[in-house]
């Protein structure tokens, strides 16, 4: 009775789906931030020790169902995570000395003495993502429409000219990490990265939070910022193929148009490489994680300690809930 009862044990482990969570995070200026089904928490270690921010929210998928359906909830959780993703950055740097970040802009004070604190806030962090979404559109979809331009004159094939485009779409970006990997003090960033991805793998195998354990595993995600980025590069060659325009102004409109099908696009492909593992996600997530090797380093064990305080802040009481949230 006692073996059948042990061999029954066995077959449900057997049976159990490998846990697959949908927390996420990004690495900040000496910090984290963890965002869990219906909580974030930003960490950050400052002279005086952690300093904590963590504040409940309601998904705009369960406020407007229509934004939770496949390939609209891509571009609604883009938008979502770079709004996010300002305000966390804008409070790890308010935790840092100012000399090290230097004192605030004229723009700056003008803003927070005509609006007040709370206003200003709100208004600085539109105009981050609003910088940065242009940043990328110009300098990873605008610019190598631009350069193919020059080119175009010389090859008359339009799929030709498109794989062109595409081509230098990925230079563009892989010179840009490559660059951006000469700056001293990314990588401190890029570690805090690391410590991200270990903190929520070990979560994932069920094991306890702790420094040792953390360190055993992995900084390569399949959810990764860096993974998204490049999946983006490579839809958009298939989707820009599709719409074709000799002049250099459409095409630009047209890339901009169709922006938002390559954001929902790449959004289903990179949640389909963090839920599975398969031969078709490993292939999906293989280019991904080599970029990480640029994107995140290995951490110290204050900055994991960082990680797992973040973590720790957001798992939902009900742990079938971050399963089920994708």
């Amino acid at each position: 009775m006692t073996q059948s009862k042990d061999i029954k044990k066995e077959n449900s482990k057997a049976n159990k789906k490998e846990f697959r969570t949908s927390i996420g995070g990004q690495a900040l200026i000496e910090g984290i931030m963890m965002r869990g089904p219906s909580k974030y928490s930003v960490v950050v270690r400052s002279k005086e020790g952690l300093v904590e921010k963590t504040q409940e929210y309601t998904p705009l998928k369960e406020k407007f169902k229509l934004f939770g359906l496949p390939f609209i909830r891509g571009v609604v959780n883009f938008g979502s995570s770079m709004a996010l993703g300002v305000r966390s950055i804008m409070f790890s740097a308010d935790q840092m000395p100012d000399d090290e970040l230097g004192e605030a802009t004229k723009f700056d004070r003008w803003i927070e003495e005509k609006l007040g604190n709370e206003r200003a806030e709100k208004i600085i962090i539109t105009i981050g993502v609003v910088i940065g979404i242009a940043v990328s559109v110009g300098l990873f979809m605008l610019l190598p429409t631009l350069l193919a331009g020059f080119v175009a004159q010389y090859v008359e094939s339009v799929v030709i000219r498109n794989l062109i485009e595409g081509a230098m779409r990925i230079i563009i970006f892989l010179t840009y990490l490559w660059l951006t990997s000469k700056i001293s003090y990314m990588r401190r960033v890029w570690q805090y990265h690391g410590a991200e991805h270990k903190a929520i793998y070990c979560y994932e195998k069920e094991l306890p939070l702790t420094i040792e354990n953390v360190k055993q595993q992995s900084s390569l995600h399949p959810r990764c910022g860096t993974s998204f980025m490049f999946i983006v590069m490579v839809v958009s060659i298939l989707v820009f193929s599709v719409i074709s325009w000799n002049n250099l102004l459409i095409r630009f409109v047209l890339r901009i148009a169709l922006l938002p099908v390559v954001v929902s696009i790449s959004y289903e492909l990179i949640k389909l490489a963090g839920r599975y593992d398969n031969i078709l996600t490993s292939i999906i997530s293989a280019p991904g994680k080599a970029l990480q090797r640029i994107t995140t380093k290995e951490p110290d064990d204050d900055m994991i300690e960082v990680a797992i305080k973040a973590l720790e802040n957001v798992i939902p009481v009900e742990e079938e809930k971050t399963q089920a949230s994708w």
